[in-house]
């Protein structure tokens, strides 16, 4: 004899398990139970505990951390500062510089116009002592002579003192000797090759000069 065999059963319907299904015998699905995220902000806390949490060594490094943050940012806004300082001085400077240099300019212009200015008498007696000498030959030298007082006194009023005479003493400061010859007396000036100029304690050219060294 035969036995009629039943419906086949899948893992749905293995024993011990009773599907849900609808009203029309279909199965419906399992209702799964949601995630409680009530307990996400425990966990969280759990992971980075509050202040409360920690004993005295941590809670120290904290606030030590802490104090060089604020520390770090307050350097940051002083360095921001100074950089601002530093500019407005850079450019401060930089119209001084302009302002100065142009002052110097002027002054300068205006130091060759006075000399000039008072150069021109004396160009106006050279010509004269060139045109009388021209005629009268034995009238250029007194001529010249009033020429090179005049200069002298120039020099003197642009506050230029002149150096280099014979009979004083040779100083190295203000005289260069070309050469030394033999005399009475050592480091005597006892010829003059080209009269020096000093401005109080500058000297601007020297004297050349011949000096003596005794035998």
């Amino acid at each position: 004899m035969f036995r009629k065999r039943g419906p086949k059963m899948t893992d749905e319907h293995k024993p011990g398990q009773t599907p849900d299904t609808d009203t029309q015998g279909t199965e419906t699905e399992l209702d799964v139970p949601e995630t409680d995220t009530d307990n996400m902000d425990e966990d969280q806390d759990t992971a980075f505990p509050g202040l409360d949490g920690m004993d005295e060594g941590m809670l120290g490094q904290v606030k030590e951390m802490m104090d060089k943050l604020q520390r770090a940012d307050e350097l940051e806004k002083e360095n921001a500062e100074l950089k601002n300082r530093l500019a407005r001085l850079a450019a401060d400077f930089e119209s001084y510089r302009r302002r100065t240099q142009d002052d110097v300019q002027a002054a300068q212009g205006q130091g060759v116009s006075k000399a000039a200015e008072a150069l021109m008498p004396i160009y106006d007696d050279l010509d004269r002592a060139v045109s009388m000498g021209a005629a009268d030959p034995a009238k250029l030298i007194p001529g010249m002579q009033a020429v090179q007082g005049k200069v002298l006194g120039v020099f003197s009023g642009l506050g230029l003192e002149a150096t280099g005479k014979e009979g004083e003493a040779f100083d190295p400061q203000w005289h260069e000797a070309l050469q030394v010859v033999d005399g009475e007396q050592d480091d005597v000036v006892v010829q003059v090759y080209q009269v020096g100029f000093r401005m109080g304690d500058r000297l601007v050219r020297p004297a050349r000069v011949v000096v003596s060294k005794k035998a």
